[in-house]
Order: structure tokens, then C-alpha cells, then sequence
């Protein structure tokens, strides 16, 4: 059944998942801020002024902006999503922010009578192109059980995984796992270039074994090609990290090795690449050991 959706934010990310909703059949009204890609409204989608319009339209509004303090303004502003909204609709979350920021997010949209979800995703501009993010859900069941049909058009793996808050705390571990990953992947075949062995061929050698994963498979062929253009900007990675890294202050942990992961990305930024894809973390290995991957050893 076509339903009248709202989307919020159409950058790297937000139109492609736009578009696919579009050729699942549902009418959308959207805004964002900067220009609007042409795509979207040649697609059949309605552009609106504002957050509000979008939300007086649409019984379902997502958003799908850069950070936590983009979220806030997209729904909490003079003539954001909040001001349009009218009770029994539903907000989406789509984007990457603060798990903790989130339950007082979905508290105030519950309190004008509508349910919310923060529903992050992952697998990049090339996921979200191809409908096949995954995608991690906090909310209501009955929410969930409404909004699924539109997740499957942007993903594949769709996880409630509980309440609100939820969904982003499942998020920012993913982007430890991935970060922590990327560093030993970097590590692995840096040592292994320095010592004099053909670093892709040790990556081939290795996705044969138990070390074998999607980053070893990905950015590893990314670090010995020296192909770094994102992708997944070292920033937005740099954003997640903050989270998870305030996060544990806030619950009292120490992720150690997370602060290493973002201390090697804050390395990478300092030298210009912010914009870098986030496997070229390893150059910061590299700088520090003054050899990289690729070059002959000594």
C-alpha cells in the first residue's frame, strides 16, 4: 500500500534511500538543506520549505542528517519536523547521533502524541544505492511492525533491537568493531609490506583463514591499492567515535582501544584527511613508521 512519506536530508546518503522508496511506489515530500538533487524531484517527489510542510503531509517523516545537534534543529526548530506534526504519525531517525540524545528525542515526539524510531544504518553510499543497508531499530513494536515495509526498500538486515536509544547504541558498536578492524587490517599488512612480503598477497593469503572479513576483504584491497576516496569520510567516522568515546564517559567505561582508533583518525585529519575514506587510517601507521605499503622494503 503507497503511504505519504517525509525525508529529510538527501546527501550522499538520504537520496539514493529517497529514490528507492520512490520506485517502491510511495509518494514523498521532501526537504533538505543546500541544493536538491535533481534526481529526487525528477523521480516524482514533492520538495517542501521546510521540516514542518514536510510533516503536514507525510504520515510517516524520516530524517537523515549528518549529527546529533542536525537532528535537533530538523525537528525541534521554529519550523521543523515537531511544528508540522499531528498525533498518530511516526518520525524515523536514519541518522548516525547520540544514543543518550535520542531517548529525549523520542520523549518529546511521544509527548505530541507520535511514536518514534532511531533506526541508524550501515553499509554506505553503495548500500544505500543498492537498497541493502543494514539497519539497527529502536522503538515500539507496533512502530516497527508499520515502518518495516519501508526499511526493506533501503536494507536487508533489519534488527529491532530495543526500546529507543537502542538502535544507536547498536550503531556506535558497530563503528567500534569496524574502526578497531580497519587499524588491525592496517597494522597486519603494513607489518607485512615492511618485512618484505607482497602485502596482497598476504591479504589473499589471509581471507582464506579465520582472519578473514569485510574489512580485510574491502579497505585491505583499498591500502594496498592506495585507492582512498571515500566512501565513508574519516570525519563522519572521527563524529561516531566521539560518540561512543562520550558515551563511555558518561556510563563510566574505558574503550581504550577506541581512543587509539580515533587518536590514528585525529593523525589523519591533521594531515588533510578529513575528506580521506576512513581505511586510510593506515596512513597514520604509515607516517609513523616511515614506510608505506607498496614501496619496496629496504
Amino acid at each position: 500500500m503507497s503511504k505519504k512519506i517525509g525525508f529529510i536530508g538527501l546527501g550522499i546518503m538520504g537520496a539514493p534511500m529517497a529514490l528507492n522508496l520512490i520506485k517502491g511506489g510511495h509518494t514523498l515530500y521532501v526537504h533538505t538543506l543546500g541544493a536538491v538533487p535533481e534526481a529526487v524531484p525528477a523521480a516524482g517527489a514533492t520538495v517542501c520549505d521546510s521540516g514542518k510542510a514536510v510533516a503536514q503531509a507525510a504520515d510517516i517523516i524520516i530524517t537523515m542528517v549528518p549529527d546529533t545537534p542536525h537532528v535537533a534543529a530538523a525537528l525541534f526548530s521554529d519550523n521543523g519536523v515537531a511544528a508540522g506534526l499531528t498525533p498518530g504519525k511516526i518520525v524515523v531517525d536514519m541518522s548516525s547521533i547520540s544514543p543518550l540524545e535520542t531517548k529525549g528525542f523520542a520523549q518529546k515526539i511521544n509527548a505530541l502524541g507520535c511514536e518514534y524510531l532511531d533506526a541508524p544504518v550501515s553499509g554506505g553510499e553503495v548500500g544505500a544505492k543498492a537498497g541493502t543497508l543494514s539497519i539497527m531499530v529502536g522503538g515500539s513494536e507496533a512502530a516497527f511492525a508499520e515502518v518495516r515495509p519501508l526499511f526493506e526498500l533501503m536494507g536487508k538486515n533489519i534488527t529491532l533491537v530495543g526500546g529507543n536509544g537502542d538502535g544507536q547504541t547498536a550503531k556506535v558498536a558497530n563503528q567500534i568493531i569496524v574502526a578497531l578492524n580497519i587499524e588491525a587490517v592496517g597494522e597486519a599488512l603494513l607489518f607485512a609490506a615492511r618485512a618484505g612480503a607482497d602485502p596482497a598477497k598476504v591479504r589473499q593469503a589471509l581471507m582464506g583463514g579465520f582472519a578473514a572479513s569485510r574489512i580485510l576483504e574491502v579497505h585491505g584491497e583499498r591500502m594496498v591499492k592506495r585507492t582512498f576516496d571515500p566512501g565513508f569520510r574519516i570525519e563522519l567516522h572521527q563524529k561516531d567515535l566521539n560518540l561512543a568515546l562520550s558515551t563511555a564517559r558518561q556510563l563510566g567505561l574505558s574503550l581504550p582501544n577506541t581512543a587509539t582508533a580515533q587518536e590514528l583518525f585525529n593523525a589523519c585529519a591533521a594531515h588533510g584527511g578529513k575528506a580521506w575514506d576512513h581505511s586510510a587510517m593506515v596512513r597514520a601507521l604509515e607516517i609513523m613508521a616511515n614506510f608505506e605499503i607498496g614501496q619496496p622494503a629496504a
